[in-house]
C-alpha cells in the first residue's frame, strides 16, 4: 500500500554550513519544492554572525569544507572568517541555492496540524511537508549578568554581534573570556591597542597550532591542477582525523601525550606566576580545544595584563574586581560564548498533539541520533543534540545528516510514506547508548564547560566516524512511527 506521489515540499530553517548542506544533498537528488529561511542578511551561519578581530577556524581550511566541492588553494592552513564565509557564498552560487534563499527572515513558529506543517516568518505562512531545522549550535550569544555592565560608558561589544567599524588601535581594551574567541580577540589586538586587559574566569589549555600560517602558493597550484591530489588529500585528512576521536574519547597513551604536550607548552611562560594562573587544574582537552599560536607569545607582552580576580562589577569608566582594584577601558570585548543548547529554540514549535519543544526538552535537549525528536513527526535537525562538535568534522556529519534525510525524502516522493516520527524506545536507546559512550571520554574528566548540558550531561557525539555513518546509513523503519495511507 501506499500514499499518491508527489514532490515533498520542504522548509529548511537557516542557511550556515548546515542548511546549505542540506539545499545541496536535494538539489542533487532531483528535489527542488523548498526554501531556506535565514534570519540573517547572508549565508554562512556563524561566519556571518562572527567576524570580531582574529577570527579563524580551529580546524584545518583542507578539512572544513564539503566533500562535493573542494577549495584547493585556502589562503591560509587555518583559514579566517572571510575566506570561510567566502567559500559558503561560493557554493551556493555553485550549487543554485540562491533562488531557494529567503534572507533577512527570522521563522517564530513552526506548526505540525496532523498532515502538514505551517511555518511562520516574517508574518507569512508556509506550508510543508517537512521541516529541516538546520539553526546551528554557536548562534545565540551568551551575555554574561555583571552587574553594572549596561552602565558602562565606553563601547561593549559580544564577539558575535561586532561592529567592524569599531576600532581598537590605541584603545584600552577589557576582553572578558578565555576560550577560543578570547584567545583570538587578544592575540589580534595585543600589537595595536595600547592595553589589553583579559578577564578569565576559568584558564584554558593552549595548544600550539601553526594558525597564521598562509598555505603554500606551490601547494595551492598543484592542488588547482591535479584535482585528484586534492580529492587524496581531503578523503587522507578525513581518515586521519579518527585520530583526534580517539584522543578524546578513550583513555590512551595517545591521549596522555597530546596532554603531555599541552602541559608542557606552558613552559614558553616566562613568568612563574603568570603561568600559574593560566595553568588549568583540570585535563587538558576536557574543554573545547584552544589552537593558537600567538597567544601564549602575546600574553608575554608589557601592554597585556591577565586578571584572575574575579569581577565585582562594572562602572562608568571600567571594570572593577573582588579586591576592589577599578582598571579603566575604552571598550569591553565579551569573548563570552553562546547558549550552546537552544538549537532552533525561541521559537515556537509545536508538534503532535500540541506538544511544545519546550516540554518536550523539559529535562534538557534530546534526539534520536542528533536528528530526529518524538512527538515532532516529519521534522528533522541537523548538528543538533550530541552532535560532534567537539571530535568530527562538521561538514562530513552535515553531509551524512542531509542525506539522511533525503532517504525519508525520495521514501515520501514515491508515495511510501505520508508521515515519519521516531518513537520514544528508539530516542531513549540512543540516548542511553551516548550516555554509556560518554563515560571514558576527556570531556567527563571533572571540568565545566559549554558542551555540558544545565542537568551536567554532555551534550556531545561519543562515538567514532564510523559509528556515525553507521547511525545515518539506511534508515531503521522500526524506530519510527510510519504515516502510511492506503490507496
Amino acid at each position: 500500500m501506499s500514499t499518491s506521489k508527489r514532490e515533498p515540499r520542504v522548509v529548511i530553517v537557516g542557511a550556515g554550513m548546515s542548511g546549505i548542506a542540506m539545499g545541496v544533498a536535494m538539489k542533487r537528488a532531483g528535489f527542488e519544492n523548498f526554501v531556506i529561511l535565514e534570519k540573517g542578511s547572508d549565508v554562512g551561519g556563524t561566519w556571518y554572525w562572527n567576524h570580531y578581530p582574529g577570527l579563524s577556524c580551529d580546524v584545518p581550511s583542507q578539512l572544513y569544507q564539503y566533500s562535493f566541492h573542494l577549495k584547493p588553494d585556502w589562503e591560509r592552513v587555518f583559514a579566517t572568517q572571510d575566506e570561510i564565509l567566502a567559500y559558503h557564498r561560493e557554493v551556493v552560487d555553485r550549487f543554485g541555492l540562491k533562488d531557494h534563499l529567503r534572507l533577512d527572515t527570522e521563522v517564530t513558529q513552526a506548526q505540525w496540524s496532523g498532515e502538514e506543517w505551517s511555518v511562520e516568518a516574517n508574518g507569512q505562512t508556509k506550508r510543508a511537508d517537512f521541516v529541516v531545522m538546520a539553526t546551528g549550535v554557536l548562534h545565540h550569544p551568551n551575555v554574561p549578568d555583571i552587574p553594572g555592565l549596561e552602565d558602562f560608558e565606553g563601547t561593549t561589544l559580544h564577539s558575535a554581534r561586532w561592529d567592524d567599524e569599531v576600532g581598537f588601535a590605541g584603545k584600552r581594551v577589557a576582553v572578558i573570556g578565555t576560550g577560543s574567541t578570547g584567545v583570538q580577540i587578544v592575540s589580534a589586538m595585543q600589537p595595536v591597542a595600547e592595553q589589553v586587559t583579559l578577564f578569565t574566569r576559568s584558564p584554558q589549555w593552549v595548544l600550539w597550532g601553526p594558525t597564521e600560517m598562509r598555505q603554500p602558493e606551490l601547494v595551492s597550484a598543484l592542488l588547482r591542477r591535479v584535482p585528484l591530489l586534492n580529492r587524496l588529500v581531503f578523503e587522507s585528512l578525513l581518515k586521519a582525523s579518527w585520530l583526534f576521536t580517539d584522543v578524546v574519547t578513550r583513555p590512551s597513551w595517545r591521549r596522555r601525550l597530546l596532554q603531555a604536550f599541552a602541559r608542557r607548552r606552558m613552559d614558553s611562560i616566562r613568568d612563574e606566576d603568570l603561568r600559574a594562573r593560566l595553568t588549568p587544574a583540570y585535563e587538558p582537552l576536557c574543554k573545547r580545544q584552544v589552537v593558537s599560536g600567538p597567544f601564549l607569545r602575546a600574553i608575554q607582552e608589557p601592554n597585556v595584563e591577565v586578571v584572575t580576580e574575579a569581577i565585582d562589577h562594572v562602572g562608568a569608566n571600567g571594570v572593577v574586581t573582588a579586591d576592589a582594584k577599578a582598571r579603566e577601558f575604552d571598550l569591553i570585548a565579551l569573548a563570552t560564548g553562546f547558549e550552546a543548547h537552544n538549537y532552533m529554540r525561541p521559537m515556537n514549535l509545536v508538534g503532535r498533539d500540541g506538544l511544545t519543544i519546550e516540554e518536550a526538552w523539559r529535562d534538557g535537549p534530546r534526539a534520536y541520533r542528533m536528528m530526529a525528536i518524538p512527538g515532532f513527526p516529519n521534522l528533522f535537525s541537523i548538528l543538533g543534540p550530541n552532535s560532534p562538535v567537539g571530535s568530527l568534522p562538521l561538514h562530513h556529519a552535515a553531509e551524512l545528516s542531509a542525506s539522511y534525510i533525503v532517504r525519508w525524502l525520495e521514501r515520501f516522493a514515491r508515495g511510501e510514506i505520508r508521515s515519519v516520527e521516531v518513537t520514544e524506545e528508539a530516542s531513549d536507546e540512543f540516548n542511553a547508548q551516548a550516555a554509556k559512550a560518554l563515560g571514558p571520554t576527556v570531556w567527563n574528566t571533572g571540568c565545566n564547560s559549554w558542551y555540558q548540558r544545565a542537568d551536567g550531561t554532555i551534550d556531545l557525539w561519543p562515538f567514532n566516524r564510523a559509528t556515525m555513518k553507521r547511525m545515518l546509513g539506511e534508515p531503521d523503519d522500526t524506530h519510527f512511527h510510519l504515516g502510511i495511507t492506503a490507496r
